[in-house]
C-alpha cells in the first residue's frame, strides 16, 4: 500500500515513524517505558502496513518447498515458519513469514514488498495450480509481544495458540511466536483492525511503537530485512539459517551457496551486537559504515536506544573482528558485544538467531 496511514495513529500520544515503519506508530510519547512494559508484560504493536498474500491451489506446498529456502512440502495445517529468497548467487532478496491454514498458505513480509514476491510467484508459477494474490487491502497484522501475550488473548476472548496457528472467529488468525522471544501475531480482517486492538488493550496490552520493537529486536540479535541486510547479504551472515534456510532439502536457488558457506563454516562476514558510545545525540541511520583503524569493515543496520542498554545497534562485519578491536561508526565509537566478541566461528554457525523451523 502507498501512503498508507494507519487508524491507529489517531491514538493519544501517537508519533508517526519515518522510513519502512512509516504510516505507523514510532511510539506513544514514553518509547523507553514501552519497551519495558513489552518486556515484561504485553505490548501491542501496529505491524498493519506489512503487506499479505494467500497461495491457495492443490499444488502450493510441493511448488512452495521448491522455490524458497524452507522445507514446507509437509507442512502441517496450523505450522508457521519463515523463509527467503536467494538470487542465484545466495543472496538475501526476500524474507517471508508463512502459516499454512484451512488449505490455503498466508504469506506476510515487509511493507510495500507485496507486489515484488507476488511478481516473483507468477514469475515461477508455470503450470502447478496454485493462484497467489497480494490481500493487503482485506487483512492487516497486529502483534503481542511480551510474556503476558498469552493472558491478553485469553482475557480478550481469543484464541491463545500453542505450536500452531489458530484460526480466528470469522476470518484471519493467530500465529504464535516464531523465534524465542519473538511476537505473536494476529492476522485480522483490515475492517476489524480497531476493534480487535482496542479489544487487546482492554484486556491489558500497552500501545507500543516501532522504536520499542526495534529496541527488542535487536537485542535479540534478530535482523530486518533491508535494514540490517545489503545487496550481497548471505543467508549464513544474518544467522538464517535453521530459522528461515533448511539445511536438508532439495534445490532451490541460490542453495549452491548456502550448502558452500555450510561445509566450510566461513561466512565472509556476520552479524553482530555493537554497543554505541552515545558520544552523539544521532544513532547512526542504516547503511552506516563500521570502521576500524580508518578503514570500513561492515555496515550499521538497525541503531536505537535501548531502555537498559542504551545506544545499541546490528551490524554487519567482517568475520575476523574480536572485542580487542576498537571500531567506530558516525558520530559514536563502539564495541562488539562479548556474546560476538569471537575471532573465528565454528562450522556450521547459524548466528544467535537461528532457530529451528516448524515443518510438521
Amino acid at each position: 500500500m502507498t501512503d498508507y496511514r494507519s487508524p491507529l495513529l489517531d491514538q493519544p500520544g501517537a508519533v508517526e515513524a519515518d522510513g519502512p515503519d512509516a504510516g505507523t506508530a514510532w511510539h506513544y510519547g514514553d518509547p523507553l517505558g514501552e519497551q519495558r512494559r513489552a518486556a515484561t508484560g504485553a505490548g501491542l504493536l501496529d505491524n498493519s502496513h506489512r503487506d499479505v498474500l494467500v497461495v491457495p491451489g492443490p499444488d502450493r506446498l510441493e511448488w512452495l518447498h521448491a522455490i524458497c529456502s524452507q522445507h514446507l512440502s509437509a507442512l502441517a495445517d496450523g505450522a508457521a515458519t519463515e523463509a527467503l529468497v536467494l538470487s542465484p548467487n545466495g543472496h538475501v532478496e526476500q524474507h517471508w513469514q508463512l502459516t499454512e491454514l484451512a488449505d490455503q498458505v498466508w504469506i506476510d513480509t515487509e511493507p510495500h514488498a507485496g507486489n515484488e514476491v507476488l511478481g516473483y510467484l507468477l514469475k515461477m508459477r508455470f503450470l502447478k495450480r496454485v493462484e497467489p494474490a497480494v490481500v493487503t487491502a482485506d487483512y492487516a497484522v497486529l502483534s503481542l509481544l511480551g510474556p503476558d501475550a498469552p493472558a491478553v488473548l485469553e482475557r480478550a476472548g481469543l484464541p491463545v495458540p500453542s505450536d500452531r496457528a489458530v484460526a480466528l472467529p470469522g476470518k484471519g488468525f493467530v500465529r504464535p511466536a516464531l523465534s524465542s522471544g519473538g511476537p505473536v501475531d494476529l492476522i485480522v480482517e483490515r475492517a476489524e483492525l480497531l476493534a480487535v486492538a482496542d479489544r487487546l488493550r482492554a484486556a491489558g496490552a500497552e500501545p507500543i511503537g516501532s522504536w520499542a520493537a526495534a529496541a527488542l529486536r535487536v537485542e535479540r540479535h534478530r535482523p530486518r530485512l533491508g535494514l540490517d541486510t545489503d545487496h550481497r547479504t548471505l543467508a549464513h551472515e544474518a544467522g538464517w539459517i535453521g530459522s528461515a534456510v533448511h539445511l536438508d532439502k532439495g534445490c532451490y536457488r541460490g542453495q549452491e551457496t548456502v550448502a558452500r558457506v555450510q561445509n566450510l563454516g566461513k561466512p565472509p562476514r556476520r552479524l553482530v551486537l555493537l554497543h554505541l558510545s552515545g558520544d552523539s545525540e544521532r544513532l547512526p541511520p542504516p547503511g552506516s559504515p563500521v570502521e576500524r583503524d580508518g578503514r570500513t569493515v561492515g555496515f550499521v543496520g538497525t541503531a536505537v536506544q535501548h531502555h537498559e542498554l542504551g545506544p545499541i545497534a546490528l551490524a554487519i562485519v567482517k568475520r575476523g573482528l574480536t572485542d580487542a578491536d576498537v571500531l567506530s561508526v558516525p558520530g559514536h565509537g563502539a564495541s562488539l558485544d562479548p556474546a560476538d566478541a569471537v575471532a573465528e566461528l565454528p562450522t556450521g554457525f547459524a548466528g544467535r538467531s537461528g532457530s529451528t523451523s516448524t515443518t510438521a
